[in-house]
């Protein structure tokens, strides 16, 4: 009876990793899109960007937001820092990635739509159009790629608190996240129910 009471916990919790979602490791397009574009600031003498999770998240629901919009142009509208994009719905986007428009406001949110995701497409799309102005910038020091079907969306983050794209709200109960939270939870009632039987 023991060894099945522990055999069910033991596979409750196994499933529940199997099953929750994990972050993602960025796609090929987006880990390429990285490098190509620090290297391309490290050919101009500036610092390379560091990933920003929240942008990545803010960066992954643009482009599902885009996903089902045709290619017409490949280098996509230049997102004004200051301005949203022209979302109904984009406070709402914000919100999933714990992000208010304060804390947004002098980043960068640049789309394209590039067929296939075409690599060197993808990269020549953000260093030879209108986008290399931001690239050029010394202010942004953070970077978010998230990328669905043809669209890929680059968000640029700075290191002032009106682009650094952290969490709204940063009081301790949100510094722990619900899947650690729920993982501990399984692992000190797998380990309770062991000293139990």
């Amino acid at each position: 009876m023991a060894f099945s009471k522990f055999s069910l916990l033991f596979s409750l919790l196994l499933s529940s990793f199997l099953f929750t979602t994990h972050p993602v490791l960025c796609d090929d397009e987006e880990d390429n899109l990285y490098q190509g574009i620090n290297e391309y600031r490290r050919s101009l003498n500036l610092t390379t960007l560091t990933k920003n999770d929240n942008a990545e998240c803010l960066a992954d629901e643009l482009a599902d937001q885009f996903k089902n919009q045709p290619c017409t142009n490949t280098t996509g509208a230049n997102t004004v820092p200051g301005t949203e994009p022209q979302l109904p719905n984009y406070l709402n986007l914000l919100a999933k990635c714990h992000l208010n428009v304060s804390n947004t406001r002098d980043g960068a949110v640049m789309p394209a739509c590039v067929p296939g995701l075409d690599s060197s497409l993808v990269l020549t799309n953000f260093t030879k159009s209108l986008y290399s102005d931001n690239l050029n910038d010394t202010k942004y020091t953070g970077i978010g790629i998230g990328s669905d079907k043809n669209w890929i969306v680059v968000v640029l983050t700075t290191s002032t608190p009106e682009g650094s794209f952290l969490e709204a709200s940063a009081n301790g109960a949100d510094m722990i996240s619900k899947i650690g939270l729920m993982y501990c939870s399984m692992i000190l009632l797998v380990l309770g129910n062991m000293f139990l039987l």
